[in-house]
């Protein structure tokens, strides 16, 4: 285990970068992706599980709506501690405990999954899956400290990608699964084996870093700092729509369009793969162009297609639901990408405009960014949560979406005045005179 300790690490050392830091960050980038791949599709295993559940489980639309809900609340919240736990215990050794913990999800689904089994059940064997949902957290705070900040929006869109293609993974199994007429057993049994090559590869070919330390007055600065929550709204806009649609679109095509598990199954994993193809690309934009200006038009874009979803609604269209749903979700992908780039840029422009300068910059940027990226990441997942719980509600009372999606729409608007209002309206303000010329980053930048 000491073996695989690394003492120094400054990536932003373009000597060190270049002689051996790239190539062990590339390294623990593939195998992190693969550990948060299988995470992903895990903590979304019950959208497809409820696929599986005809009239003999007893459990109507609303119940299983509930039961996805569930599974997205307990992935939120212990998002939190994952985030610590890497510095904690090392990012191979969590990631080598975190993708083990998979397993008890998975075999107790393969236990109760079957016709019988009480609502209950059914309810907590949901709720552990949640665990998968931790995975991102902790993934993603490991990669930030691997990488220099010129290449955080690459890293991380790629890193987050390549996890989220879990659900859609997990959701084309499924159709397998269903299009084979055999049972939900054989896709828990599938992942069994993956679980432990995931967690045999982290132990093989990962590292921990000795130099990142859980920083408690970091953290109480983040949780003090505006920012952390504004970019938490935000992100509520971007991966709460990513992770609460991929939980939620099949169940609404079987609901809404009545359409079979096997029809659903079939379009379901379209939406979350092209959402998830795309993040490392809204990470790229962002490093080019700048995060908050990448967001503000992709706010935009998602409340024109929100509107062309909610129109498809109460036209009863099941072909200009689906593609605008689809856009939808490529429009989460790139959002989710530049909003997480925005993260380390905004503290490093704090610290800019603090009147730091170099090392001392990117060293705040990086020590606020990871405190806060856990807690972001936690808030922005109860989208999800909301998401399905206003799924829920709307087919109650209506038995349809429409209103729900309108509610989405009003939430998209505020996101894109807020990224204008926050991030560029107006360009940090130097602690020191202009005649000074001390460096400066506009939010816009970041």
């Amino acid at each position: 285990m000491a073996g695989r300790w690394i003492e120094e690490w400054d990536p932003e050392d373009e000597t060190f970068w270049r002689a051996k830091g790239e190539k062990i960050a590339r390294r623990n980038l593939a195998f992190s992706v693969l550990s948060e791949h299988i995470g992903f599709s895990i903590w979304t295993l019950w959208s497809v599980m409820v696929l599986f559940m005809g009239p003999e489980y007893g459990i109507d639309p609303a119940g299983k709506f509930f039961l996805v809900a569930m599974a997205t609340l307990v992935g939120a919240f212990i998002r939190v501690p994952y985030t610590f736990a890497v510095a904690r215990f090392g990012g191979r050794n969590w990631t080598i405990i975190a993708a083990s913990m998979l397993l008890l999800p998975t075999v107790a689904a393969f236990v109760v999954m079957e016709p019988g089994t009480t609502y209950t059940t059914f309810m907590l064997v949901a709720m552990l899956t949640g665990v998968g949902g931790g995975n991102f957290a902790s993934s993603m705070t490991n990669i930030n400290s691997y990488f220099p900040l010129r290449k955080k929006g690459w890293a991380l869109g790629l890193n987050a990608g390549g996890g989220n293609i879990g659900v859609p993974v997990v959701q084309l199994v499924g159709l397998a699964v269903i299009g084979a007429a055999a049972g939900p057993r054989l896709l828990l049994g599938i992942y069994i084996p993956l679980i432990l090559v995931s967690a045999v590869c982290a132990a093989l070919f990962m590292n921990n870093l000795a130099p990142v330390k859980n920083d408690t007055g970091a953290s109480k600065e983040a949780v003090r700092d505006p920012h952390t929550w504004i970019m938490s709204f935000l992100y509520i806009g971007t991966f709460g729509s990513f992770i609460g649609y991929s939980f939620a679109f099949g169940l609404v095509l079987q609901t809404q369009f009545g359409r079979t598990p096997l029809q659903a199954a079939s379009i379901t994993f379209i939406g979350p793969l092209l959402g998830s193809l795309i993040r490392p690309l809204g990470g790229w934009l962002a490093d080019r162009y700048g995060g908050a200006r990448i967001t503000l038009w992709n706010f935009l874009g998602m409340g024109a297609a929100t509107g062309v979803v909610v129109l498809a609604s109460v036209e009863k269209s099941l072909a200009l639901f689906t593609g605008s749903f689809i856009v939808l979700f490529v429009l989460t992908g790139v959002g989710n990408g530049s909003t997480y780039k925005m993260i380390p840029g905004i503290f490093q422009a704090k610290a800019i405009a603090k009147g730091m300068t170099g090392e001392e910059a990117a060293a705040y940027g990086r020590r606020l960014s990871g405190a806060s990226m856990g807690l972001i990441g936690a808030v922005g997942a109860l989208g999800g949560l909301g998401i399905n719980l206003a799924f829920r509600q709307s087919f109650l009372t209506a038995h349809t979406g429409t209103s729900a999606f309108v509610a989405f729409l009003v939430f998209y608007a505020a996101c894109f005045a807020v990224t204008w209002g926050v991030y560029l309206r107006r360009p940090v303000t130097a602690a020191q005179p202009v005649a000074e010329a001390k460096p400066q980053l506009s939010y816009a930048e970041v």
